[in-house]
């Protein structure tokens, strides 16, 4: 009998992020969401229409993951639904 391997893959579980989230990080960070398009390296209609999402903003991974990244850079935190309190924005430490 020969034998079995089992090849585990460990993902990280994509971010979250909604569009109150995402606004209010741009304030916090006092960036613009031309500014903020800039950052990410994609369309300001990208960011328009994510922030005008109802609840999480749903799009292309990549797009998110890179938004997500932009704001992280900006010095912003994002707090997950999990966590104390409830969805949020902070400042990095």
């Amino acid at each position: 009998m020969p034998d079995t391997f089992i090849l585990r893959i460990e993902t990280e579980t994509p971010k979250v992020i909604t569009a109150a989230q995402m606004r209010a990080a741009r304030a916090l960070a006092g960036i613009d969401q031309k500014r903020l398009a800039e950052m990410a390296g994609v369309s300001v209609p990208t960011i328009q229409r994510m922030e005008a999402s109802e609840g999480v903003v749903r799009g292309v991974v990549d797009t998110l993951t890179k938004v997500i990244q932009a704001l992280d850079i900006a010095g912003v935190e994002l707090i997950g639904e999990n966590d104390a309190g409830g969805r949020g924005v902070r400042l990095k430490k």
